[in-house]
C-alpha cells in the first residue's frame, strides 16, 4: 500500500510602495508505512520552510515611489488615460501633502475647517491627543473619528449613526 503525503509551504511578504512578494514551494512523497507521517510532515515542513525562507530574501524588482505615474502625479491606465482615482472633479494631492486616510476624508476634513474657520493647528493639536498622530498621519478609521468630533464640535450632526441603537417610534394617538 502507498501513501502519498503533499506539503506545502507558502509565505507572502509585504514591500514598500504597497507591493509585496510571495514564494511557495510543494513535495509529494509517497510513503509505505502510516506510522512514518508524523516524521515525514514534520522533514518536509523544516525542509520547506527553510527552502522558502531562503528563496524569498531575494526580493527582485520594488517599484519606487511614483512608480506607474506619468509626471502630473496621476496614475496612467493601460491605455494611457490618466486617473486618479476619483472621478476627475478633484487633484490628488501634492507629493509633500500626502495623507493616510482616503481622499475623500482629506477633502472633508479641510472643508470643515475652511468652512467653520478653525485653526488648522488646533485639529492637528486635537488630532495629537485624541490618536497620538499629526491629521495627516491619521489612518481611515481615526480620519472617520476626528471628522466626527469636529462636525460635532462646529455643531452639526456626526456623520455615522450607531444603526443599532433604537429610535423612538411615533405611535399615533388615540
Amino acid at each position: 500500500m502507498a501513501i502519498k503525503l503533499s506539503a506545502n509551504y507558502s509565505k507572502k511578504l509585504g514591500l514598500p510602495e504597497y507591493s509585496s512578494h510571495s514564494f511557495s514551494a510543494s513535495v509529494e512523497v509517497e510513503l509505505t508505512d502510516l506510522s512514518q507521517v508524523e516524521a515525514e510532515c514534520r522533514k518536509l515542513y523544516g525542509l520547506l520552510q527553510h527552502s522558502v525562507d531562503q528563496e524569498i530574501q531575494q526580493v527582485g524588482f520594488v517599484p519606487s515611489p511614483g512608480y506607474g505615474r506619468n509626471g502630473n502625479g496621476h496614475a496612467a491606465n493601460g491605455n494611457g488615460r490618466q486617473t486618479n482615482g476619483s472621478n476627475g472633479n478633484h487633484q490628488p494631492p501634492a507629493a509633500g501633502d500626502r495623507w493616510n486616510c482616503t481622499d475623500g476624508q482629506r477633502g472633508f476634513i479641510l472643508r470643515i475647517v475652511n468652512e467653520n474657520n478653525l485653526d488648522k493647528g488646533e485639529v492637528d493639536d486635537l488630532a495629537s491627543q485624541l490618536f497620538g498622530a499629526g491629521v495627516k498621519q491619521l489612518n481611515k478609521m481615526q480620519a472617520s473619528q476626528l471628522i466626527d468630533d469636529l462636525l460635532i464640535s462646529v455643531g452639526r450632526p456626526a456623520t455615522r449613526q450607531n444603526r443599532w441603537q433604537q429610535h423612538p417610534t411615533t405611535s399615533p394617538s388615540a
